[in-house]
């Protein structure tokens, strides 16, 4: 039996998790997030968002101990996210997981924040070697494994899709609780006009950042008239950012001969993105593996067992070599747990 604590800060959601391996089982023991939200409107700085996770982080490891009925002393391994992500809240967690190395006697595991949404999301679907979109505010990426990498077949050449959803929210001045990208879903359900956006896939990548620009403007400029609602401004950048994703993601599907699609990352629990991609996978005989909010959104869950999984193979993070980066690639990881 080995238990892990992982530690997430890599953006504005706050994570502790802890899980137990033992005899192939994994254990989910605890997971506790705490999330900074911003006034609608307002994005979250990296300075406070670090503030945020300095201030509430040894709140929530209690809690997860307490919820996980554990102590220090019955953990094997620390695991934090490396990265990448915002650099400032980054570091806060990680001088925490560091702090705790030292204090409780415990070996330190970086963790690379993508390879966690992947790992978590084979473990609890049960998805055996996918095709891996992986969504979310800060990374657009179409994956598949080979040889003990997770490769990159395609990419944002720009912006992720989360934070474009972001962006959009701020500009219809929507609210940040739980989550923009959370809100624009739901105002797309009543969205029932379709405005035609630039449609931007490039090989296997795709670019974001002018749609964004083009959406502005129509806001800008048919909002006041009442030509468009900020329902169908919603439902139109769903129905196009969502439709490329399918695209780029079928072509990977073909190229690696797979029938499965895992959905990762936090706009991964976006119930029209499921259902699309549900569509295509079906027509090609295949199916859609996807998370609740639980493990999509990010979370210490996922950084512990990805921890782990390295841990079991050896590897450890000397004290000196804690660092953070926030450009951490997803292919740069030796996958040594799997064949």
């Amino acid at each position: 039996m080995t238990i892990a604590v992982g530690f997430e800060g890599s953006a504005n959601k706050l994570g502790v998790g802890i899980i137990r391996h033992e005899n192939g089982k994994v254990d989910v023991l605890a997971n506790i997030r705490d999330t900074y939200i911003t006034p609608p409107g307002q994005g979250f700085l990296p300075r406070d968002t670090a503030q945020h996770h300095r201030d509430c982080i040894l709140k929530v490891l209690r809690q997860a101990l307490d919820q996980a009925n554990v102590t220090h002393k019955d953990v094997d391994v620390i695991c934090f996210t490396k990265g990448p992500g915002m650099g400032a809240p980054l570091v806060s967690v990680a001088v925490v997981a560091r702090t705790l190395s030292l204090l409780w006697g415990k070996p330190l595991v970086g963790v690379n924040h993508c390879i966690g949404h992947i790992e978590m999301g084979r473990e609890v679907t049960g998805a055996q070697n996918p095709v891996v979109l992986y969504v979310s505010g800060g990374n657009t990426q179409v994956i598949a494994y080979s040889q003990q990498r997770y490769r990159i077949f395609g990419e944002t050449l720009d912006i992720a899709i989360g934070n474009c959803l972001d962006r959009f929210a701020r500009i219809l001045n929507l609210s940040n609780d739980p989550s923009p990208g959370y809100n624009i879903e739901q105002y797309a359900k009543r969205g029932t006009k379709f405005v035609p956006l630039p449609y931007t896939v490039k090989g296997m990548d795709v670019s974001f950042s002018g749609i964004l620009s083009h959406i502005e403007q129509i806001a800008n400029e048919q909002l006041v008239t009442g030509e468009v609602t900020p329902e169908d401004l919603c439902f139109s950048l769903q129905e196009t950012l969502f439709a490329m994703l399918v695209e780029i993601t079928e072509r990977a599907m073909a190229h690696v001969e797979s029938q499965e699609v895992l959905l990762v990352g936090g706009v991964g629990c976006n119930v029209r993105l499921q259902e699309m991609m549900g569509q295509m996978a079906a027509e090609r005989g295949g199916f859609v593996c996807a998370t609740d909010e639980r493990f999509c959104i990010d979370n210490g869950i996922m950084i512990a067992h990805a921890g782990l999984l390295a841990y079991k193979t050896g590897v450890t993070t000397p004290l000196e070599k804690s660092t953070c980066t926030q450009r951490y690639r997803t292919d740069e990881v030796h996958i040594a747990w799997r064949d």
